[in-house]
């Protein structure tokens, strides 16, 4: 694997650890999310200067369904990003506490919870839309160029079975509420499992990754039986004249 290529991997594995960690601030304290935030931080700035070459292509090239999906994902990702960014600062304690804020903890609150799991979401969703990128790079470096049918269809269906537990963790940890903020407090259980509040939110980002990449794969096949079937009109045009 490349340098630059095992770095942005690197990077993102970081943000994914970081995100996960940070959605269990119950259990680590108030000083130890706010430096892992901080540290996270750190990292989606340089996931972006890694990405440079792909905000540098923007604005050129056309637009399909699948690129305007991606683009979309990306900077609602960035607001959410943002969003926490703000808001963290204005409630912080310990990392931003140099900063003179006065005021505003009701609005940074809701905002908070809004990031956090609006940032949750559409951070797995992203890494859905970009999941055969990352198999591809870790095949590339496995002696294993090609995986067999019969553990393809396992993966597939273990992928199945995560994503039908990240929906009723979906239900149980009342991320509805959140999303479309139902309440300006979240619940938080000092006392619970920090194994199963993992295993719940993996298998929630497993539900988006899945919905993600699945998604894009239909997006794509439906692109090329258009294009397919515009080359077929072409041709019979083509002949009939």
């Amino acid at each position: 694997m490349k340098p630059k290529a095992a770095l942005k991997l690197t990077v993102d594995i970081l943000m994914t650890l970081s995100l996960l960690f940070l959605m269990g601030y119950q259990f680590w304290g108030e000083a130890l999310h706010e430096w892992v935030g901080a540290g996270m931080l750190i990292l989606f700035f340089a996931h972006h200067i890694l990405n440079l070459n792909w905000h540098k292509n923007i604005f050129k090239g056309k637009y399909p369904a699948m690129r305007i999906l991606t683009l979309c994902m990306a900077f609602l990702s960035l607001f959410a990003m943002l969003a926490q960014m703000y808001s963290g600062m204005v409630m912080s304690r310990y990392v931003f506490d140099f900063l003179p804020i006065n005021g505003g903890m009701s609005v940074a609150r809701r905002v908070h919870i809004l990031g956090a799991y609006w940032g949750f979401i559409l951070t797995s969703l992203h890494l859905g839309l970009h999941w055969n990128m990352i198999i591809g790079m870790l095949r590339k470096n496995s002696p294993l160029k090609q995986t067999p049918k019969v553990c393809s269809v396992m993966l597939f269906s273990i992928g199945i079975l995560i994503a039908g537990y990240g929906v009723f963790a979906f239900v149980k940890r009342d991320f509805f509420t959140y999303l479309f903020l139902k309440s300006e407090f979240v619940f938080l259980n000092y006392d619970e499992s920090k194994i199963l509040f993992y295993a719940d939110y993996l298998a929630l980002m497993g539900l988006c990754i899945l919905i993600a990449h699945y998604g894009s794969k239909l997006c794509k096949r439906r692109n090329k039986n258009r294009r397919r079937t515009e080359m077929r009109k072409n041709t019979q045009s083509f002949f009939e004249m």
